[in-house]
């Protein structure tokens, strides 16, 4: 049973605008600012990782436009360069990649709930082996369970149609979009800030090593822009609104996340921004005291709501696709009779998802998420050069403007970029390393047994 197109023009755009403005831009701008210590260089960083984004996401444009399938990233490897990669691609998002990004943003949920309930941080229980955040013992605190339990939620609203989840996500970000934007008012017309902040700079690494740990985080704030390929299948006219909703999302995005930054360097100081690990709530206490910190909190718990409703929308599709071609666990290509969701994938995404809670703090999370995701973005972007040459006749709605420009500027960026993440944070890439490598055993498996019953 197929799945269904119920997903229209609104909620195609709000699956790419709301699974990206989630935690990141709440959160990063401290460590973008201890990084490079000049508010020019972090306005810099935000600029090009928004290039770099839609660059990205106009080379997928063409591709989901010409294959408008369930999968997205998984599609397109497997077009361009095989099973083995397609493979790669679901295996790495759904247990790395994706599900690492939804335990992301709960963990981050959590940690703007604590401002109203400070107990959420209090460890309940302490494991004393070396599997916590850097080799430390690990501590579950209530906030964590809170957040596996929101992930829980989601799933459940997804499992129940992509109409439903789609509606919520429109809600969502709707609002999240207007609360962002009132932050940003009240900033500007009542707090008292400078101007002299922009001017103002702080000691830092800085050099090339910072400039690419602040791209790291930037690139987290922007993560979740590819997300709207892997409901392909299930969006309205595919070939007009994927295009669409990629490109007008990401510079939609981009202004967001300049806005934002403008209002906390004019009301903060450098070091106050790099000094802050709720820089919104920080600046916004400073507007209106406790009330506007405590409106703040919220808004970003609802702009994290959203964003983790839009990933586990979309991410249940990869495992799924996967397992349409025989190249995951049977049981993930089921879908529903009545609601005609990939129900089986949904909860494999997302109990894993919430186990993956307890495996970091917000910093290491993103940083683990954001290797093995940027690997396989970079492989996608290439994709449009290959197929350009590998299958000429594969009729194509939509062209990526700049080609072969525009996806080779991506791939580069993201090479440099991966380098710089290997060097400045090997454990955490090692990590995902090792379970994309964890796989292979997993494929060959598969791929015998999909070739047994073929024969």
């Amino acid at each position: 049973m197929p799945l269904k197109r119920d997903l229209g023009a609104w909620s195609t755009l709000a699956v790419v605008v709301g699974s990206v403005i989630g935690s990141g831009i709440f959160l990063v701008p401290s460590a973008m600012t201890a990084s490079v210590g000049d508010p020019g260089v972090v306005f810099a960083v935000w600029v090009f990782a928004g290039l770099l984004s839609l660059a990205g996401a106009l080379s997928f444009a063409e591709m989901a436009a010409a294959m408008p399938e369930a999968g997205g990233g998984y599609v397109y490897l497997r077009e361009a360069y095989g099973p083995l990669w397609g493979f790669v691609y679901s295996w790495t998002m759904t247990w790395v990649g994706k599900s690492g990004g939804a335990a992301t943003l709960a963990t981050a949920f959590f940690y703007y709930l604590a401002y109203f309930f400070p107990g959420l941080e209090t460890a309940l229980a302490r494991i004393d082996l070396p599997i916590g955040p850097g080799g430390a013992p690990l501590e579950i605190t209530t906030g964590q369970l809170v957040a596996m339990a929101l992930i829980l939620i989601l799933a459940v609203v997804n499992y129940f149609g992509v109409r439903l989840g789609g509606l919520v996500q429109v809600v969502s970000t709707a609002a999240k979009v207007a609360l962002i934007g009132g932050i940003v008012v009240a900033a500007v017309a009542w707090g008292e800030g400078s101007s002299a902040h922009f001017r103002e700079t702080i000691s830092a690494p800085g050099g090339v090593g910072g400039f690419f740990a602040a791209l790291v985080a930037a690139l987290w704030a922007y993560e979740g822009w590819a997300d709207v390929s892997y409901v392909a299948s299930e969006v309205k006219e595919p070939q007009r609104c994927l295009p669409r909703a990629l490109g007008a999302g990401v510079l939609v995005i981009i202004t967001v996340y300049l806005l934002a930054n403008l209002a906390y360097f004019y009301i903060l100081s450098p070091a106050e921004v790099a000094g802050s690990n709720r820089v919104a709530a920080t600046m916004m206490e400073k507007v209106g005291g406790s009330t506007g910190a405590g409106l703040v909190s919220l808004a970003a718990m609802i702009s994290i709501f959203a964003a983790l409703n839009g990933t586990l929308l979309s991410t249940a599709r990869v495992p799924y696709a996967a397992a349409c071609d025989g190249l995951f666990f049977g049981a993930a290509r089921r879908v529903h009779p009545k609601y005609r969701t990939p129900s089986v994938a949904i909860f494999i995404v997302g109990v894993w998802s919430a186990l993956l809670v307890l495996s970091g703090r917000y910093e290491q999370l993103f940083t683990y998420v954001i290797f093995a995701t940027w690997l396989l973005y970079g492989m996608s972007a290439a994709a449009v050069i290959v197929l350009r040459h590998r299958r000429p006749q594969l009729p194509r709605p939509y062209l990526t403007p700049g080609y072969p420009f525009v996806p080779a500027a991506f791939v580069a960026v993201a090479a440099g970029m991966l380098t710089a993440t290997l060097v400045n944070s090997p454990r955490e890439t090692l990590m995902g390393l090792a379970i994309i490598l964890g796989g292979l055993p997993f494929y060959y498996h598969w791929r015998r047994a999909t070739d047994s019953a073929l024969k």
